[in-house]
């Protein structure tokens, strides 16, 4: 008797999995980062204020200062594009990052303030802020959280 799985039907049922596994793959990725990363500009102003200007063009935002009052930042100013992880960042730190699905979201340790860039709105000291173009935050000293921001809990099983 004839076996029904040939050669040539294996390396056909290979060739159409390969094409469909491909195909999928690149309309993921391609829908990943279609609307683009974060922009920040990281700005250390002469009086030693910091300031984050953060822009989103998919998104509409532009222009959005975080500008933290009372501290004091090195003369340092960097533009950084989060369009991958670990990024390092002139001041403050990032203590979380989902970039999965970019803009995805980003949350730094700002000098003690906790500020977080996700797509729908801007998160300040765990308080939310819609966004809007040209807007400014100001923060001070005094109104840093008591416990400062810190990277979440990793559970495990």
């Amino acid at each position: 008797m004839k076996s029904g799985l040939t050669v040539k039907k294996v390396a056909l049922l290979f060739a159409a999995v390969l094409a469909v596994y491909l195909a999928l793959f690149f309309w993921i990725e391609k829908s990943r980062l279609t609307k683009g990363p974060w922009q920040v500009e990281f700005q250390a102003a002469a009086g030693g204020d910091a300031t984050l200007v953060v822009a989103q063009p998919y998104l509409s935002i532009t222009n959005a200062r975080v500008i933290v009052h009372g501290e004091n930042v090195t003369n340092t100013s960097a533009q950084v594009t989060f369009d991958r992880v670990k990024q390092p960042v002139p001041f403050g730190s990032v203590i979380f990052e989902d970039l999965t699905f970019l803009p995805g979201v980003v949350t730094f340790n700002l000098l003690g303030h906790e500020v977080e860039l996700m797509p729908r709105a801007l998160v300040v000291n765990k308080k939310l802020v819609p966004w809007q173009p040209g807007m400014t935050v100001e923060l001070w000293p005094t109104n840093k959280p008591a416990e400062p921001p810190h990277a979440p809990k990793i559970r495990r099983s």
